[in-house]
């Protein structure tokens, strides 16, 4: 093309100022939604990962606290003679604590080392580093579905029948375990990338906490001027809760299960907001 036929380019470059989000917008959880393919298919592999080469599978989902029941029942119930609220079998008393608390300490356990055994898919691809503990802490709902139908099975043996209250009251206080689950667990995988003395200190901070937990006992041992106190433990609210929807333990949600709720709220919201933040050094420090 002859040079007199060029004409000059009437192209105006344009500025793009590019800010960093606010708020809880920074958060961008609706990438949660766009990405709840890989969401499910992180649970299914956690699951098969779980169980694969055990000789007897799913089913250590039910020897596990069984086991821990027998031995509550022993230590506590027949040889210290710990109270227990209401006219309940013991065994029924702690079996029905131990679900919730399994969902909490098996979330975990396995959402805390969700980012670092993950470090390949971390370092070389994008999606949602919050997949990762999410999908942990969904994944063990299997094991909490198969000890719910032995939890069931216990309670025609006792012949405890719970009320309709427990059609409501059970999702609400699973998805409340969920909460507490998700948010302690944001902050320890979070911490684990940078620190790992999350991995030495994680089975104490779970034997602590389940002893600080009634699990074994009624809440009721805890004196009245330390109950608002006791009640700052998520864990606890969710276990009260728990007994009260089903066995009909207990004046239903109070103001110490509102204290627990208000507590694990806090506690996602600003483990959210801590993994958000340190989202962007993963792939660096891990």
């Amino acid at each position: 093309m002859p040079a007199s036929n060029l004409q000059p380019s009437t192209y105006q470059p344009t500025t793009v100022y590019i800010k960093p989000t606010t708020g809880f917008a920074a958060l961008n959880l609706g990438d949660l939604s766009r990405y709840r393919e890989l969401i499910w298919f992180m649970i299914w592999r956690d699951i098969k990962v779980r169980y694969k080469q055990t000789l007897l599978g799913a089913a250590w989902a039910v020897i596990q606290p069984v086991m821990t029941m027998l031995v509550f029942e022993f230590l506590f119930h027949r040889v210290a003679k710990v109270p227990i609220d209401g006219n309940v079998p013991s065994p029924l008393f702690s079996f029905a604590a131990l679900l919730p608390w399994g969902l909490f300490s098996t979330a975990l356990n396995s959402a805390s080392r969700s980012l670092t055994s993950n470090n390949s898919m971390i370092t070389k691809t994008y999606f949602p580093r919050l997949v990762l503990p999410m999908a942990s802490v969904l994944g063990g709902m299997v094991d909490f579905a198969i000890a719910f139908v032995i939890l069931i099975g216990m309670m025609f043996y006792y012949r405890v029948m719970p009320g309709w209250t427990a059609l409501w009251a059970v999702p609400a206080f699973l998805l409340l375990s969920i909460i507490s689950a998700l948010g302690v667990a944001l902050w320890l995988s979070a911490i684990n990338v940078q620190y790992r003395d999350v991995a030495h200190a994680l089975p104490f901070l779970t034997q602590f906490w389940m002893f600080a937990t009634p699990i074994a006992y009624s809440s009721k041992v805890i004196s009245e001027q330390w109950q608002i106190v006791y009640a700052l433990n998520p864990m606890a609210g969710v276990v009260n809760g728990f007994r009260w929807a089903l066995l009909g333990i207990g004046n239903g949600p109070d103001l110490l299960v509102a204290v627990s709720a208000g507590i694990s709220f806090i506690i996602l919201l600003t483990g959210l907001v801590y993994f958000k933040n340190m989202e962007r050094t993963f792939a660096d420090t891990i």
